[in-house]
C-alpha cells in the first residue's frame, strides 16, 4: 500500500466492515470522516459533564523536528471538530535504534509544550525502542468531556443547503514543517525572514478557538483539516454528512508563504497538510465569520452544500470535481 492514510475503500472493506458496534455506551464511533468517539454512562444522548467522554488519536511518523507536538495538537483538534474539550492525552513512542535518550526527553518537551499551550495534561502511555522504524513515531490519544456532541443524520442533511465556512488558511502544518526541515535549502532561493514566518504559522494550529465559537452559533458540523488537505477533508466531509458541495476554489484562504513553499517545491496546497483549518457547516455562514473575526479569527464562506451527490470545484471558467484524496502532498518530501 501506498505511504499516508490508507484509502477509503481498503478502511471501509478491511477495516470498518471487521467493527462491531457491541456497546450501548458507545453513542458515537467509527466511520468514514469520524475522527472523534463519544462514550457515555448517563441518560442516551445526555452530554451532562461527567457523563460522556469523547476520544480521538492521531499518529505522526514524519522524519521532522517535533513529530510528539504535531500529534497532541492534532488528537485535540480531532476532538475539538466534534465538539468536544481536549482534557488529557495518552502518548504511545516508538524510537529507531539508534536514538539516545536525549531523543526521548526532547519528545517530552515537545509534548509538554504542547499541552501547556492547549491546558491539558499527559496522563501516560508507553514508550519502546524497534529496529523496524527510522525515526520516532508519535501516537497521541487524546480525551475530553463533551460540550455538545455533534451527530448529524444524513437524511437531514440532504435536505439543507447550507453554508461551508473555513477558518484561518489552508496548509498552515505542512508549511511550517516543510519551512522546519528545509530552511537551508530555501534560504538559497528566498529572504530568511519569509522562512521564518513560515514556520511561525505553527502557532496557528490548534483549532480550539474557532470551533468553540461555532458551537455557540450552532454550528450543523465541523471537520478540521488535515491529511490530504482542504481537497480531501471536503470530500471526508461530503461522504459523511450525505451531501453534495459547490467550491469556489478562489475563496478558500492560503498564506503568501504556503504559495512559495509549493511552488518551489512542485507541491499543491489544496492537497498539503491543513492542521489548524477547520471547516464549519452552518445555516448563517455571515453570521459565523463576523463572529470569529470579532476574536481575531480569520474566516471565509467557500462554498455550499447541496442535495446533490455531486462535489464540485470551480475556479472562475473551469470546473473540475472532487475525488478520493490520495496520499498527503507532504509525503512527497520524505518518502517518494
Amino acid at each position: 500500500m501506498r505511504s499516508g492514510k490508507i484509502s477509503e475503500s481498503v478502511l471501509k472493506r478491511s477495516v470498518l466492515r471487521l467493527i462491531e458496534n457491541s456497546r450501548k455506551e458507545v453513542m458515537k464511533g467509527a466511520g468514514i470522516g469520524v475522527d472523534c468517539a463519544f462514550l457515555s454512562w448517563g441518560d442516551p444522548g445526555s452530554t451532562e459533564e461527567g457523563r460522556v467522554l469523547a476520544s480521538a488519536t492521531e499518529t505522526v511518523s514524519l522524519p521532522v523536528r517535533n513529530p510528539a507536538y504535531l500529534a497532541i495538537m492534532a488528537a485535540a483538534n480531532n476532538l475539538a471538530a466534534s465538539g468536544a474539550q481536549a482534557i488529557a492525552v495518552s502518548l504511545s513512542i516508538t524510537l529507531p535504534a539508534d536514538a539516545e535518550e536525549t531523543d526521548l526527553r526532547e519528545l517530552m518537551n515537545q509534548a509538554g509544550e504542547c499541552c501547556k499551550k492547549l491546558g491539558i495534561q499527559i496522563t501516560g502511555g508507553h514508550t519502546e525502542v524497534s529496529s523496524t522504524v527510522k525515526a520516532p513515531v508519535v501516537t497521541a490519544t487524546a480525551m475530553g468531556k463533551a460540550q455538545r456532541v455533534l451527530i448529524q443524520e444524513r437524511s437531514s442533511a440532504k435536505t439543507l443547503e447550507m453554508d461551508v465556512v473555513i477558518s484561518k488558511w489552508i496548509g498552515m502544518e505542512g508549511t511550517s514543517i516543510i519551512a522546519g526541515e528545509k530552511e537551508e535549502e530555501l534560504s538559497k532561493r528566498y529572504p530568511i525572514r519569509l522562512i521564518h514566518d513560515a514556520q511561525e504559522i505553527e502557532k496557528y494550529l490548534s483549532v480550539a478557538s474557532e470551533a468553540a465559537i461555532a458551537l455557540k452559533s450552532g454550528v450543523y458540523a465541523m471537520h478540521d483539516v488535515r491529511n490530504g488537505g482542504i481537497f480531501g477533508a471536503l470530500w471526508e466531509l461530503s461522504r459523511r454528512l450525505g451531501v453534495g458541495l459547490f467550491i469556489d476554489l478562489k475563496r478558500i484562504p492560503v498564506k503568501q508563504e504556503t504559495i512559495e513553499l509549493c511552488e518551489f517545491y512542485h507541491l499543491n496546497p489544496y492537497e498539503l497538510l491543513s492542521g489548524g483549518a477547520l471547516i464549519m457547516v452552518t445555516s448563517d455562514g455571515g453570521r459565523l465569520v463576523r463572529m470569529l473575526e470579532a476574536e481575531g479569527i480569520p474566516a471565509a464562506i467557500i462554498g455550499n452544500t447541496n442535495g446533490s451527490n455531486d462535489k464540485i470545484i470551480v475556479n472562475q471558467d473551469e470546473t473540475r470535481y472532487l475525488e478520493s484524496a490520495g496520499p498527503d502532498e507532504i509525503l512527497k518530501l520524505f518518502f517518494i
